[in-house]
């Protein structure tokens, strides 16, 4: 009777803020936009509380936007098979198979060997290694990789919670390393080719974001780090040998990693194979069931696919829908116009705190191809620096930090089973100040003499 009742409060909670939210927003958005950022606003309150579970409430969508007359069933429905989920199902079914025949063991001891065994460098040499392989390849796929390497480094739940957090946040901290590593870069150099602006060539992108990177993915450490004791993790004995099943595995890895690096689009500045990611990923996990590899069978190991993950992968895809459908992605960047009174600095610090925390609940990839076309507009209108101001609108898509919804590496540390989201919410508020803090302060005292 007590869970119930505790259950039935948070439900009430969300409830509440749900209302206050559409309170609020219909004085500034139509009934429509309003109605949507009080479902959101109910969203993530139970996410947050727990007044539900996960897959329940990211399921509601699917109920509640056709009954607002956000989004028809159909058009919210379709977005929870977006082609991401499954290259989200490969990519797991891979760190199934990891988990099962014990390779991430051996794989812990090879790679991070070449770090001190304590938990603060355990921890930077996650976000680290995420952040590198991010800016090759997806986030996504980068996470998923890593995953499962890093909850099996320790037995203690609070230094998973970290080792998750790391290869999640590593991963998004990356991904702006280079222009292929995430959508929104490449989404930024098609609109700068499109306005007829010179694109920022290969290296000179590198040159310029590296030392933000960096800072950031220090800052990710050092944050997850506070209140860990450096005392030596305890890990498992390397194996002496690999079995069979490892053998199997690890041959699909080193040859996923091949393919995927074969397959990484570097344009405008040369091309890949053009083959589809997620089609790649679930390939190799669908082999793991098929002779003469057999490593998984489907009795056995269907209950450890995360599906209320995916569900909240469909979730965020169907408001980032609803945001563009509704026209709030527009409106909300129609407010940028009212902004260029203030001071250049305040108006960089402004842009970069909107999208950053905008792109919490809606997709960078959607947020950004609506946000730099209005950017672009208003700079030329203005006279401020046009691709300074696009550069940040672009890197701040890409940290969030906050919720789960966020991007596809927090659902994945979600999905690990060790992290929660008040947890999430505690570390991505710190982070994504920092992010904002750290990108306004390069742009303005280092790309400025740049751009």
């Amino acid at each position: 009777m007590i869970k119930d009742m505790n259950q039935i409060k948070k439900i009430a909670l969300g409830i509440v803020i749900g209302l206050i939210t559409f309170g609020i927003a219909i004085n500034i958005f139509n009934t429509t936009q309003a109605s949507l950022l009080g479902l959101i606003a109910f969203l993530v309150t139970l996410w947050t509380n727990e007044g539900l579970p996960l897959a329940v409430v990211s399921l509601l969508p699917i109920i509640l936007f056709p009954a607002f007359d956000i989004l028809n069933t159909k058009t919210t429905a379709v977005n929870y098979s977006n082609p991401i989920i499954f290259l989200f199902l490969g990519g797991f079914l891979l760190a199934i198979a990891v988990e099962k025949s014990k390779l991430h063991i051996w794989i812990a001891d090879k790679v991070l060997g070449f770090f001190p065994n304590t938990p603060r460098a355990m921890i930077f040499s996650l976000a680290l290694t995420s952040g590198l392989l991010s800016s090759i390849l997806s986030n996504t796929t980068t996470a998923l990789l890593l995953m499962s390497i890093a909850l099996f480094i320790t037995e203690d739940v609070k230094l998973k919670m970290r080792f998750a957090l790391a290869v999640a946040y590593g991963a998004s901290v990356g991904g702006i390393l280079t222009p292929i590593g995430t959508p929104p870069n490449l989404i930024l150099l098609g609109v700068m080719q499109e306005h007829g602006m010179e694109v920022i060539p290969f290296f000179q992108w590198i040159w310029m974001v590296a030392p933000l990177s960096l800072l950031m993915l220090i800052t990710v450490s050092l944050i997850l780090s506070i209140g860990v004791k450096n005392a030596p993790v305890q890990r498992k004995a390397e194996k002496a040998s690999l079995n069979k099943d490892q053998k199997k595995i690890l041959f699909l890895m080193g040859a996923l990693i091949i393919l995927l690096l074969l397959n990484a689009p570097m344009q405008p500045y040369w091309g890949g194979l053009g083959l589809s990611e997620p089609g790649i990923l679930l390939g190799i996990g669908l082999i793991l069931f098929v002779p003469p590899f057999n490593v998984l069978d489907w009795m056995e190991d269907k209950n450890n696919i995360p599906y209320r993950i995916m569900f909240l992968f469909g979730a965020g895809f169907s408001i980032a829908k609803a945001f563009s459908a509704t026209g709030l992605a527009e409106e909300v960047a129609s407010y940028l116009i009212v902004m260029t009174e203030l001071r250049p600095l305040f108006l960089l610090l402004s842009v970069a705190a909107l999208i950053t925390f905008t792109t919490e609940i809606t997709s960078n990839t959607a947020l950004i191809s609506i946000m730099l076309p209005v950017i672009y507009s208003v700079a030329e209108q203005t006279g401020i620096n046009t691709t300074l101001f696009m550069m940040v609108a672009t890197l701040c898509a890409s940290y969030a930090f906050m919720l789960p919804i966020a991007t596809p590496p927090n659902a994945i540390a979600m999905s690990s089973g060790v992290v929660d989201v008040k947890t999430m919410l505690k570390y991505g508020v710190i982070l994504n100040l920092a992010g904002i803090a750290l990108i306004v302060v390069i742009a303005e005292y280092f790309w400025k003499g740049i751009l």
